[in-house]
């Protein structure tokens, strides 16, 4: 199992350690909805450095990326960050991930953790042309400050003016209190929020001074629980929940994100097929009209008949009711249609309702 360079700190403050992966990482401290509700009120602190970054570089770094990913990098600015799913040729997705443009021959691409290895080798079996490509996971430690005092907190230990980096953008050789950083401003909760990469060795010292930093405006540490339940809230994709090989984004509800016009990426002429011939499975939103707790995996119902499985569900602190995704039949996506979650071997009711659940609150 791997350890961030901040393992013993979660320890410290009482961090409950899962495995997650093949990463030992704290899934809570005080407790997953008082967390939750924390960042919804003031701020949270998240160690991400289990997340991977592959660099990518060279004179045809940009026309490798745009043959890798669905989504359009072309008109992509110098320190913009865009989205992108990235897909097998039958259209299933390799993973989805960042792509943070430094200029149009270097980029960095912040890929989901357990795919980091996998994404790795199926960019070697693609490379092509005048790139290098390198896995610098190891070089990077990943925080991210999210809520809506998080631009005030991390404000206080630098120079740099925050509130002029907007949404899906970053800088880079920021100081932080002395300590050299590129900062993003991203998130994965549905709050404003800064992703900062940093050194592993200046981790400690860098999560150390934003405790310190937030004390009085209310940070706090936050585990992986919350941070699912935030990212559900906000409707966000999970890796290997609502997406996976055998899920294309259009069936994830990602069809912003695939540019059909763009020529020549992986997996293009299949999303195009299913395009034109209309997705036949969609997902969908649901609250619960009984008592129950939806989990990934369960099947759905409708009359009987299983249409589906949620992808992720929970309770939600926020909107103190139990909510879900589902990847169901799409004659039955559509908003106030009534579905069963079969839970523990029983049918309880339910009904699919608008994304996102949570009203998503970032800066522009």
């Amino acid at each position: 199992m791997k350890k961030t360079p901040l393992y013993e700190s979660h320890i410290k403050l009482g961090g409950r350690i899962i495995e997650f992966g093949q990463w030992l990482l704290p899934v809570q401290y005080t407790g997953i909805i008082e967390e939750h509700e924390q960042v919804r009120k003031a701020a949270g602190l998240f160690d991400v450095s289990h997340m991977g970054e592959i660099l990518v570089t060279g004179p045809d770094a940009a026309a490798y990326i745009q043959k890798l990913i669905t989504n359009d990098i072309e008109s992509a600015k110098d320190g913009q960050i865009v989205y992108s799913p990235m897909c097998y040729p039958a259209g299933g997705t390799v993973d989805d991930l960042l792509v943070y443009k430094f200029s149009g021959e270097m980029y960095l691409l912040i890929v989901n953790a357990n795919n980091t290895n996998k994404d790795f080798e199926w960019m070697l079996e693609n490379l092509e042309g005048r790139v290098d490509i390198k896995n610098v996971s190891d070089d990077y430690a990943q925080l991210a400050i999210q809520g809506p005092k998080a631009q005030e907190i991390l404000q206080k230990i630098t120079s740099c003016p925050l509130r002029e980096l907007k949404f899906f953008r970053f800088t880079e050789s920021v100081l932080l209190d002395g300590i050299k950083a590129i900062i993003s401003r991203t998130g994965y909760t549905g709050e404003d929020g800064f992703e900062v990469y940093i050194s592993p060795e200046n981790a400690v010292s860098l999560w150390d001074k934003l405790l310190e930093a937030g004390a009085d405006d209310g940070l706090v540490p936050v585990g992986l629980g919350a941070r699912d339940t935030l990212r559900l809230e906000a409707a966000l994709p999970l890796y290997g929940n609502e997406l996976d090989s055998d899920i294309t984004p259009l069936e994830a509800g990602l069809e912003r994100f695939v540019k059909l016009n763009k020529e020549g990426f992986i997996g293009r002429e299949a999303l195009l097929s299913q395009y034109q011939s209309g997705v036949k499975r969609k997902l969908a939103g649901f609250e619960m009209l009984e008592k129950g707790i939806p989990r990934n995996g369960y099947s759905i119902q409708k009359d009987g008949k299983i249409i589906g499985h949620v992808t992720s569900g929970s309770f939600s602190p926020s909107l103190k009711k139990s909510i879900g995704l589902a990847l169901v039949e799409s004659v039955y996506a559509g908003e106030g249609t009534e579905l069963d979650i079969v839970i523990r071997g029983r049918p309880v009711r339910a009904v699919c309702i608008p994304l996102p659940f949570y009203n998503k609150k970032y800066q522009k």
